[in-house]
């Protein structure tokens, strides 16, 4: 199987954006290093992502950094990528508005992503961005399904099927909790409402932090598409959380792409 899929950036005449976050510490790991330079197949967790990235022929990419920033931003030299600190962890929107200046203001598609999926591929994220295009999309999410979705956001759908929300499992009650589509954290936005609604988040929830998915569940009130696509290869946007995770990650490396 082909790990990557080559094509543009720019969609109808729109540039595309990516903001990558890459700060966190990942205390699960059991380690004094910084998650993403974690390795799967002797390339750094947040490498993979940015190699995707470049495959896909982005036209900007913003890499959120934090702990470890000064190793972290080494890996994104190879990569000719920008990089923003995000001194505080105050939660995934917070992180993806450190990326503000450098992108605010223009007209395009703005791919959300986390620097720990290191087997996403660009055809997925590829497929995102032809979505919000056709559907003129504010946001499309990318979701996956799975028999334990445990530690994931799930996704909320109305009667119809539409995409209403994400509810962090933290702040779910126990009926959405037994909802078996996840978030995956990769995201496509219409990068001008992005922005905008950044500015309205508060961190009235159970972590305190500001939720990027929030913003999900705002532009569905504001009566704006949102658009959800599944994934249906789940090992491809797993996670790296913990040392078990990673191996699986390794494993699932040498098995779909190590041929």
């Amino acid at each position: 199987m082909s790990r990557d899929a080559t094509a543009g950036g720019s969609v109808a005449g729109r540039e595309v954006f990516a903001v990558v976050m890459a700060a966190g510490k990942g205390t699960r790991m059991k380690s004094e290093r910084a998650k993403v330079l974690h390795e799967v197949a002797g390339r750094p967790l947040l490498g993979h992502v940015l190699t995707t990235l470049s495959t896909l022929g982005v036209d900007r990419s913003v890499v959120v950094v934090g702990h470890q920033a000064d190793a972290v931003r080494q890996v994104c030299e190879a990569f000719e990528v920008d990089t923003v600190l995000q001194r505080e962890q105050l939660g995934t929107g917070h992180a993806v508005a450190q990326a503000r200046p450098l992108l605010e203001g223009r007209r395009g598609w703005t791919l959300v992503l986390s620097g720990d999926v290191p087997l996403l591929r660009a055809q997925t994220l590829r497929g995102l961005l032809q979505r919000a295009e056709e559907r003129d999309a504010a946001a499309v999410v990318l979701s996956a399904v799975t028999d334990d979705p445990t530690g994931y956001g799930r996704i909320l759908r109305g009667p119809d099927g539409a995409l209403t929300g994400i509810v962090e499992e933290k702040d779910a009650t126990e009926e959405q909790r037994a909802i078996r589509e996840y978030n995956t954290g990769t995201y496509c936005f219409d990068n001008t409402l992005l922005w905008r609604l950044l500015e309205g988040l508060d961190r009235d929830n159970a972590q305190g932090e500001f939720y990027l998915t929030d913003l999900i569940a705002r532009l569905v009130d504001d009566g704006l598409p949102v658009e959800g696509v599944i994934c249906e290869d789940e090992w491809e946007v797993q996670g790296v959380n913990t040392v078990d995770d990673l191996r699986r990650a390794q494993h699932d490396w040498e098995e779909f792409f190590g041929g």
